[in-house]
């Protein structure tokens, strides 16, 4: 059993980490774009509420308490990381100096990780549907697999606060700067993949 946990822990560490299927991995980055390496505790709220709301669906997906089309699943994701790229470039985030993001303003980011956790939760089950081998225990492997989730979403995570450290402290790039590349760069990733869906690219 110790092994089948560590298969599925690397399983779901892969798939997030995957560059063949980047579309979380887009997300992520665009959901951390508003934040520096100071805003840490705002980092962790946002990640825990993606959690939250990944988890669920996954656990409730996966046993077929809830069921999509996965078309309909592999559209919307595109559209969470466009609606997040554009969130991130609305006027209040705009900010003219390298001062903090508006706390306020934020609230909305927080529930905005939350509903559409929901959504990659259903692409992450898909996911763990097709790896499931014949008689094995889908409540027993689900844990390890979405630890393995969480394992490579925290890494994801780090490299982009790194990144964003190297950019706004040692290069001097301006938040706002860096905020509208980042988006831009996934909005733009996240229109292509929708693109791909609608047109069976």
């Amino acid at each position: 059993m110790n092994s089948l946990f560590y298969t599925y822990f690397q399983l779901g560490f892969q798939h997030i980490l995957d560059l063949n299927a980047y579309d979380h991995l887009i997300f992520i980055v665009a959901l951390c774009a508003l934040y520096k390496v100071a805003d840490w505790r705002k980092i962790l709220i946002l990640i825990t509420a993606f959690t939250i709301g990944h988890s669920l669906t996954l656990i409730l997906a996966a046993l077929d308490i809830i069921r999509f089309p996965s078309l309909l699943i592999e559209a919307l994701i595109p559209i969470t990381i466009i609606l997040t790229a554009t969130y991130n470039l609305l006027p209040h985030h705009q900010v003219q100096d390298q001062s903090q993001v508006n706390v306020t303003a934020l609230y909305p980011h927080y529930l905005m990780a939350l509903l559409f956790g929901l959504i990659h939760g259903m692409g992450f089950s898909n996911q763990f549907k097709a790896l499931l081998m014949k008689d094995q225990s889908i409540i027993a492997l689900l844990f390890p697999f979405n630890i393995g989730i969480e394992a490579g979403q925290l890494l994801i995570v780090g490299a982009v606060m790194l990144v964003s450290y190297i950019c706004l402290n040692i290069l001097r790039v301006s938040h706002q700067a860096w905020i509208r590349v980042i988006s831009f760069i996934a909005g733009g990733l996240a229109i292509s993949l929708l693109y791909n869906v609608l047109t069976g690219g």
